[in-house]
């Protein structure tokens, strides 16, 4: 197992640690429910330096991102950041990503930490048409998640650059905490607003420490990745493995918005093929409405206690009080306020398709 460069401050302040993407990485510290309400409320900072940073750079290096990835990116100006994937060749998602635009002809894409090799693989063998140039500074950079309502207040003083004025999915490369060429990028993976702290692993101690010696009249506390999966399933944003993979298309999982047909890219016309005619399947959003807690692999099922699907991803939601899910089923029964069964154990729990976000401020 890899370690970040925080690790030991993570176990300096008794966090549990646990293997995840083949780091050792915080799972939590005081417990769940009060770290998922510490960022819906306040401010919270998540160590996710477990993710793949690569950069591509050179006169084609628009067009490889192009090919790969299934959003437009010739939609980027400097300073803006988009939401992708990289659909394979059979219809399903090598991952997805983050694609920034550092300057002309420079882009940072950021992946998962499960999938950094996988990627690398894939958009290299691509790459030999397009000879841009690509650097894996994964092992370079580390990663912070300063997420939560009060986080541009909580860390206004450690920069120049005004944080109000970052709008989502843009990005500043600047000075913070002390310490230069440092990307401070309004991302998230929460819903509740924040930025996203790049920064050198020699930077990343000093940096983690000024944070929080900024945000202390601001409640600020480390927050580990059970809250991260809880606070994203309520905003319906799809995890890569569970909600997302090599067999689903952006088109079942809800993604036809980062799905763009005004250009050329890898199963392109499959997809639009797909979108034309209508997926067979589609992933919903559930809510229970009896007690009981969904979790992945368990059986969805219809009002006869037919099996039509299973959960990818589901929680006890901290903020709704109830149970909440997604799952794959049939596109002809994944009508808004159909009554579906989750399988719990031996009984079937009753609960509602619903519009996501589940979560909303």
């Amino acid at each position: 197992m890899k370690n970040t460069a925080l690790t030991d401050v993570h176990m300096a302040l008794g966090a549990k640690i646990v293997p995840f993407a083949g780091y050792n990485m915080p799972v939590q510290y005081e417990g769940v429910n009060i770290e998922h309400e510490t960022v819906r409320n306040g401010v919270g900072v998540f160590d996710v330096s477990h993710m793949g940073e690569f950069l591509i750079e050179g006169e084609n290096a628009l067009d490889l991102i192009q090919k790969v990835t299934s959003n437009d990116a010739s939609k980027l100006t400097i300073g803006r950041a988009q939401y992708s994937c990289l659909p394979n060749e059979d219809g399903g998602i090598v991952d997805d990503l983050i694609v920034y635009m550092m300057k002309e002809n420079s882009y940072l894409l950021v992946v998962n930490a499960s999938n950094i090799e996988k990627d690398w693989n894939w958009i290299a063998k691509h790459n030999e048409s397009f000879g841009a140039k690509m650097t894996n500074l994964s092992d370079e950079y580390s990663l912070l998640a300063i997420q939560g309502p009060k986080a541009v207040e909580a860390m206004q003083s450690l920069t120049e650059v005004d944080l109000s004025a970052i709008k989502f999915y843009h990005f500043e490369v600047s000075s913070f905490a002390g310490k230069e060429d440092v990307i401070i990028s309004a991302t998230g993976y929460t819903g509740s607003g924040g930025f996203e702290i790049y920064c050198k692993n020699e930077d990343a101690k000093h940096v983690w420490d000024k944070v929080f010696e900024a945000g202390k009249d601001f409640g600020i506390k480390p927050i580990g990745l059970a809250a991260r999966d809880t606070l994203r399933l309520e905003m319906g944003y799809c995890l890569y493995g569970n909600d997302i993979d090599d067999t689903t298309s952006p088109i079942e999982a809800g993604l036809g918005w980062i799905t763009k047909f005004s250009k050329d890219f890898v199963n392109a016309a499959a997809l639009k093929q797909q979108k034309e005619e209508g997926a067979k399947r589609k992933l919903i959003a559930f809510e229970l409405t009896d007690r009981g807690i969904p979790r992945q692999g368990y059986e969805i099922v219809d009002t006869e206690g037919n099996v039509i699907g299973n959960v990818t991803s589901g929680t006890q939601s901290p903020s709704l009080g109830k149970g909440i899910g997604l799952g794959y089923v049939p596109s002809n029964l994944a009508q808004t306020d159909e009554t579906i069964g989750i399988q719990i154990r031996k009984k079937v729990i009753p609960a509602k398709i619903v519009k996501l976000p589940f979560y909303k401020n």
